[in-house]
Order: C-alpha cells, then sequence, then structure tokens
C-alpha cells in the first residue's frame, strides 16, 4: 500500500525539521546569561534585542546542521544513531540539505542585521564562520577542534552582550570558556565509550584522544571553571553590594559541576542537551542556583 501525498509530504517537511535539531537551540538560550548577569533582561529594549539574537542564532545554528549532515553523510551511515538522520538515512538529499542550510544562514544573517548597528551580525557571522570551517576540516584535528566548539559557546553569550549593548565581565568570558571545554570533554568521552574500536571512519579526531587525556582535559577546565566562577561571584558582589546571594550562589553551582562530572564519568555525557532536560538533580541544583543569582542581581 502506497502513502498518500499528504503523508509523504509531511514526512519529508518533519524530516526538514528533525535535520534543523530543534532540541539543540537550549545551548542558544546562553544569549540571555549576558544581560540576565548585568540585571538588564527585563528591560524591555535589551529583552526585544536578546531574543532577536536567539532567533538568529537558532536559524544559523540549524543551518551549518543542515550542512554538517551532508557533509557527513558517509560516516554518519556506520554511526549506531546517528544513521537514524535524515541525510544519512536517505530521506533527504544531501544537495536539498546544503541548500536549505544556505538558505538559514542567509536567513539568520538578516534577521540580526538591525541590531545594534550590524555588530551582532558580525559575531553572528563569526560563529557561521568558525561552524562551517569545523564542519569542512577542523573537526578532525584533536584538541583543536575542542577548542572550536568552546569558542561557539562563548560566541553565542557575546551575543548576547551585544545585543544588549552591556559589556561583559572578563571572569564571566573564562567561566564560559572553561564550562564549555568542560561539557564538549564530556560529549567526547561517552563518544569514546560508545563507539569503543570502530571510532575511526565515524570521526578521525576520536582515534587521537585516550579516557585519561579526556579526564585530563576535564579536571583543568572544571577548576578553571569553579575557581573563575567564585572569583566572578565576588567581583558581581562588590559591584552590586549584595554580599550574600552572590557567595551562596557558589554553593549550587559548585554542585551541579560535580553532579555533570559525576554523570560524564557514567559515560552518560554524549548528548549535553539530554542531560539538562532529563537529570532531575541537575534541574533542581541549577534551579537553586538561578534564584540566588537573581536574588543577588535584582533583588
Amino acid at each position: 500500500m502506497t502513502p498518500r501525498p499528504s503523508a509523504s509530504r509531511l514526512a519529508l517537511a518533519w524530516a526538514f525539521v528533525r535535520l534543523a535539531r530543534p532540541r539543540q537551540w537550549i545551548k542558544n538560550t546562553l544569549v540571555f546569561a549576558v544581560p540576565a548577569a548585568a540585571g538588564v533582561l527585563l528591560e524591555s529594549g535589551p529583552l526585544a534585542r536578546t531574543l532577536v539574537a536567539f532567533v538568529a542564532l537558532c536559524l544559523v545554528a540549524s543551518g551549518t546542521y543542515y550542512i554538517n549532515d551532508a557533509l557527513d553523510v558517509e560516516s554518519d551511515r556506520a554511526h549506531p544513531t546517528k544513521q537514524h538522520r535524515p541525510v544519512a538515512a536517505g530521506v533527504i538529499s544531501p544537495r536539498f540539505a546544503i541548500g536549505g542550510g544556505i538558505f538559514l544562514l542567509i536567513l539568520g544573517l538578516a534577521v540580526s542585521l538591525p541590531v545594534n548597528n550590524g555588530e551582532l551580525t558580525l559575531v553572528i557571522a563569526s560563529y557561521v564562520i568558525i561552524t562551517v570551517a569545523y564542519s569542512l576540516y577542523l573537526k578532525n584535528e584533536p584538541v583543536i577542534e575542542l577548542g572550536i566548539i568552546a569558542t561557539c559557546f562563548v560566541l553565542r553569550m557575546v551575543a548576547g552582550g551585544v545585543a544588549a549593548e552591556v559589556t561583559i565581565s572578563n571572569w564571566f568570558l573564562i567561566v564560559a570558556a572553561s564550562g564549555a571545554l568542560f561539557v564538549i570533554a564530556g560529549k567526547r568521552h561517552a563518544e569514546l565509550l560508545e563507539l569503543d574500536d570502530k571510532h575511526s571512519p565515524h570521526r578521525r579526531a576520536l582515534a587521537e584522544y585516550t579516557t585519561s587525556f579526556l579526564a585530563f582535559v576535564r579536571a583543568i577546565s572544571g577548576a578553571v571553571l569553579v575557581t573563575a566562577y567564585c572569583l566572578w561571584a565576588f567581583e558581581s558582589a562588590a559591584n552590586t553590594g549584595d554580599y550574600t546571594w552572590f557567595r551562596i550562589s557558589i554553593v549550587p553551582f559548585v554542585l551541579a559541576v560535580m553532579r555533570y562530572a559525576h554523570i560524564i564519568e557514567l559515560g552518560r555525557g554524549g548528548a549535553p542537551e539530554d542531560v539538562i532536560l532529563e537529570d532531575h538533580t541537575l534541574q533542581v541544583l541549577a534551579l537553586i542556583w538561578i534564584a540566588t543569582f537573581i536574588l543577588g542581581t535584582y533583588a
């Protein structure tokens, strides 16, 4: 029995949605971090501009996913889970994926143009250039590829600062960079355990990693992350005059880092967005941290 044309069109439309990876958009909520930390997120102007930055980042991020899946179609077919992605599964052709990706990239850049005299567009364009370079070549360079992904996380936060027109603390940038490196090292650790000796065809950089090296990266980045956050909390306390809540926020923050480290050690850090959405303990710690931070910033 042949499927109805409407059903086929609906399945194809859903495949394009899956290719955009909307679950990954949770990473783009990092654009709200800088204006929230600066205490301007509830102001209509900064909030509206930050929302534009969020939409622009979601569009260009999905565009890079389209292009990346088209370029990685053969290696994804050798992966136990990525083989089910629309391009690898043959639902969408690589040519259509690249065309759709270019369209989303242009649309995202166009959306960002009116914000802050085009300065946001420069940040978004930097993100696009780095992610496309990553897809084409840099993902195969061990260590460098870790730094590239961490840079993309930092650029999300920089986009929020540029959109809201606020100055970003140096300690905040160090927290962002070290936190991103900590998370991506955990992701690579999970991929290494999952793929075992079959990892080379899928991601060549994985062949150069060992679990002990990735543990070393997590130890360094985790130590820098916690130290930088403490210094940022003390700086924020001095700037706002609130010496209670910012200091208290260190406790749930450190516990959340330790909880995530435990999840990584169990080999479950392969999909950070799933960890955030599914681990209730981590969610509770995050809510407590957010509450203490809000009290310190806005109370």
